[in-house]
């Protein structure tokens, strides 16, 4: 299996890089980018200075129609300009960024600031929520890739929303994610003496990844509400948690949503549900593909508190990609993705 990654520069292509070169059934990964033609990937990521052949190649059609996948990590434009021609090809097509995940171009154009890729191909993109859209994966050519704040917020919510036991107008949404969610661009907002010993509330009720997470929630349940969500950046390399309130319909003990999870995900082999009244810590998922989810209800309000946490780079980006990945080619989904959370 050859496969090839562009956008290989930043902290997901570089994650992807990593977990692709030592995948049981690749071969061959090859790198490429828009800028850098000849480059060794060494020059940006030093510590793959001993992998042989990580040369950057030129972005060109006729070169990736070559490679049985195409992983994009890449900003905003870059796989809708380059994936549909890819896609035409019969290339597998497994795309980071979000240009295929919303279906509506006009929404995504209102979200993301710039023109969507061709509505056919929107039409024709697997969400890959992997835990809740297997069989839509294993037959996906063009595989859009969750957000990393949707994956942990989608996967803490979607027992309770399926189930309908939750008030479809309550959601709240309390999210903070490490500074490596921002991308490895230099810029004012992740300098370490703007973020070290610091916590900052940013893209107030205009995060793009609102409608995507409000596009899944209505697929499960065409009743709900928009959401209110809440992102912050804290003083941390990796981790996302996801802290989520929402108005239950009727009381529900704290064992029984337990129970509830745990059945859900029975069979997921990255969901890990904790026992009632304990909750994880994005430490405890780091460098790993887990999700680990916590739960707890409060008899005085009503209320339905869900704590999800991901490392954002893996089960929030490259994780998440090659397991899907794993599920298209027909392949054991934890392929690749066995290792443990790195501690401490």
């Amino acid at each position: 299996m050859k496969v090839a990654i562009i956008g290989a520069t930043g902290y997901s292509g570089a994650e992807l890089f990593r977990l692709l070169h030592g995948h049981p059934h690749v071969s061959r990964c090859d790198v490429f980018s828009s800028s850098q033609d000849g480059v060794h990937v060494s020059e940006s990521f030093p510590h793959v200075g001993s992998v042989d052949g990580a040369v950057l190649h030129k972005l060109e059609i006729e070169a990736l129609s070559r490679y049985d996948a195409v992983f994009f990590a890449t900003p905003p434009g870059v796989s809708g300009e380059w994936a549909p021609a890819l896609v035409d090809r019969g290339v597998k097509v497994i795309d980071l960024s979000g240009d295929f995940r919303l279906k509506d171009g006009a929404v995504y154009a209102q979200w993301y600031g710039r023109e969507a890729a061709p509505s056919a191909y929107l039409e024709r993109a697997v969400y890959g929520l992997t835990e809740w859209n297997r069989e839509a994966v294993r037959g996906a050519v063009l595989l859009s890739n969750p957000g990393c704040y949707p994956t942990a917020t989608l996967l803490g919510l979607a027992p309770l929303v399926k189930e309908g036991l939750i008030k479809e107008d309550s959601i709240i949404v309390d999210a903070k994610s490490g500074v490596s969610g921002a991308g490895r661009k230099a810029g004012l907002g992740t300098h370490f003496s703007e973020v070290n010993e610091n916590v900052k509330i940013y893209k107030v009720n205009v995060h793009q990844h609102i409608p995507e997470i409000e596009q899944t929630l209505q697929t499960w349940n065409e009743a709900m509400e928009p959401i209110t969500f809440s992102t912050h950046l804290i003083p941390m390399t990796r981790g996302i948690m996801a802290t989520i309130y929402a108005k239950a319909k009727q009381p529900i003990s704290p064992n029984d949503l337990v129970d509830l999870y745990k059945t859900s995900y029975e069979g997921s082999p990255f969901i890990r549900v904790r026992k009632a009244g304990q909750f994880p810590a994005t430490k405890e998922v780091y460098g790993s593909n887990y999700c680990d989810i916590g739960l707890a209800y409060d008899e005085r309000t009503g209320r339905v508190t869900v704590v999800s946490v991901i490392d954002n780079l893996m089960k929030g980006a490259a994780g998440q990609a090659v397991q899907n990945f794993n599920l298209i080619m027909g392949w054991d989904e934890a392929a690749g993705l066995r290792s443990l959370p790195i501690y401490p």
